[in-house]
């Protein structure tokens, strides 16, 4: 009876543990349920996004790049660094950003076209006729979920769509839910989040599907693709259930047999 009361006790592990996946797995959507209905505005991508400290900035002047950023540079900046579309510039804690020529410009709390316009007004009192291109380049989204290529996706312009994020992904895997495509936005505190359905044409073309700063895009499995995971699942539970069972079987016999 003792091995008895063992195999039961390694029996009751095993379920527990699979209980516990299976809870785990579904915490998120059931969560994410709840708000389900508290997100419906438009979202206007990033033209209202207000620059903050530590943003990194890419500026250029587009009549003579080389006014702002040195082709060769002899002692780099600890707070910039060169590229082939400009030079990136780093927002200080309080809230400025240091330029080549007129110095220290208050960009915190400016939209990219405000600063761009700010930047630009205090350029054209030294260079003439200044064209100046600001763009912020640390924004990004994450994707999670069925979806080729999971993490970290960068917005590279002031309205970028889901279907672009998805598409710079690699594409669902064949066990998408494309019907109910979550983007999570907001607080952790406040999160606000919107259902999408990618197989209608307006939900592709919903004003709220271009994200913003800081979404999370999480894309489940479909119905079919969590049948066969469940019943994995089950097979995994049956497998030991079964060993223990043979062995309960066995240990009878034997006593029997005594």
């Amino acid at each position: 009876m003792r091995n008895i009361f063992y195999l039961f006790c390694l029996f009751s592990i095993v379920s527990g543990l699979s209980s516990c996946t299976k809870q785990y797995q579904i915490l998120f959507e059931k969560q994410a349920a709840l708000n389900d209905s508290l997100y419906n505005s438009k979202s206007e991508g990033l033209i209202n996004y207000k620059i903050k400290p530590q943003d990194v900035l890419v500026i250029r002047n587009l009549q003579n790049i080389k006014l702002i950023v040195d082709e060769t540079p002899t002692t780099p900046v600890a707070s910039s660094g060169s590229s082939s579309n400009g030079q990136n510039y780093q927002v200080e804690e309080d809230g400025n950003v240091v330029l080549p020529v007129i110095g220290s410009v208050h960009v915190s709390g400016l939209t990219r076209l405000e600063a761009e316009n700010a930047i630009s007004s205090l350029y054209s009192k030294t260079i003439l006729n200044p064209i100046i291109d600001l763009k912020i380049v640390n924004l990004k989204v994450t994707i999670l979920g069925e979806i080729r290529s999971q993490g970290n996706y960068n917005l590279t312009k002031d309205k970028t769509t889901l279907i672009e994020v998805i598409g710079q992904a690699g594409g669902l895997t064949t066990a998408a839910d494309e019907k109910h495509i979550k983007i999570i936005r907001g607080t952790n505190k406040t999160p606000l989040v919107m259902e999408l359905d990618l197989n209608t044409v307006p939900s592709i073309n919903d004003p709220r599907a271009v994200l913003q700063n800081g979404d999370i895009i999480y894309i489940a499995q479909n119905k079919r693709a969590a049948r066969n995971d469940n019943i994995s699942t089950l097979s995994l539970v049956f497998q030991p259930v079964s060993l223990i069972l043979s062995s309960i079987v066995l240990l009878v016999t034997l006593n029997r047999l005594k």
